[in-house]
């Protein structure tokens, strides 16, 4: 299939990559359907919807990130996205792009889940953590001590 993009221009995808977000995305519940696009040469990715062009998503592996991240999978993520081993799974989560870039932040409270062999997905909502929805994802710079 042919597909327009925000970030990649036209692109062609197989099937096979598409994966399918039964509940949408909070804020995006009409969107079912989404791709994994590289970004260059970054540890960054684009979640680009395959019906809307204008609706992607700039992810990033969180663990590569933030060292102590935990995610604990509900008995419901693990039946809806029909997860059966820890293999299957890939974490993602939703960057805020700032301007300085630095000042880029990532909702670590509600990271998007997805079953890597069934191209399942769902955003999971850990609302009984201590995550937030903005973590800065570049430590602010050490001030130098006075003169």
């Amino acid at each position: 299939m042919i597909l327009q993009t925000k970030f990649h221009g036209e692109i062609e995808l197989a099937e096979k990559e598409i994966y399918v977000f039964e509940s949408g995305i909070p804020g995006f519940l009409e969107e079912k359907q989404f791709c994994l696009l590289t970004l260059d040469d970054t540890p960054f990715f684009v979640l680009q919807s395959t019906e809307k062009k204008q609706i992607a998503f700039i992810v990033t592996n969180p663990f590569d990130v933030f060292r102590d991240y935990e995610v604990k999978l509900t008995d419901e993520v693990l039946s809806s996205l029909n997860i059966e081993t820890e293999l299957e799974v890939i974490t993602f989560v939703i960057l805020t792009i700032q301007d300085p870039f630095n000042e880029t932040t990532a909702n670590l409270q509600a990271p998007i889940i997805i079953n890597s062999s069934k191209k399942t997905g769902k955003q999971f909502i850990m609302n009984a953590s201590e995550y937030r929805t903005k973590h800065r994802l570049f430590e602010p710079p050490v001030e130098q001590g006075g003169k």
